[in-house]
């Protein structure tokens, strides 16, 4: 047995344990973890000159934002949720063109922005403290 591919199953169950227990708040930090993991993943590609998982990476961080994204209740017309679609969709748009110029600099850019909404999110769900 390929001990790569066992740690890979035993990863992948623990990660679906993982969400089937999680609250929709951890969801969505779990998803911006994703993200911000991909993007990490993706500039290591650039340096490394691998093209394909460069491309592959940053598609999956795409991925990841436009379910943050479709995750938004866009039916609360609230001024936060659309500027937090805006903010969305350009990390989106951004993701693209580092993929096209291969440009770290720019997937740098988008962790920052994705690593702010993820501390605000954090903080939300951090629990008073009690005096």
């Amino acid at each position: 047995m390929n001990p790569m591919l066992a740690l890979r199953q035993y990863q992948k169950i623990g990660a679906q344990a993982q969400t089937s227990e999680a609250s929709p708040h951890r969801l969505v930090q779990m998803l911006m973890e994703g993200g911000l993991d991909r993007i990490a993943q993706a500039k290591g590609a650039m340096e490394r000159k691998d093209i394909p998982n460069k491309g592959i990476l940053i598609g999956k961080a795409i991925g990841i934002i436009g379910g943050l994204l479709e995750g938004l209740d866009l039916e609360n017309r609230s001024e936060q949720v659309g500027e937090l679609a805006n903010l969305y969709e350009y990390m989106m748009k951004r993701l693209t063109e580092a993929n096209a110029k291969t440009d770290p600099k720019i997937l740098d850019e988008v962790a920052d922005l994705l690593r702010t909404v993820k501390d605000g999110w954090d903080a939300i769900g951090t629990p008073a403290p009690q005096f």
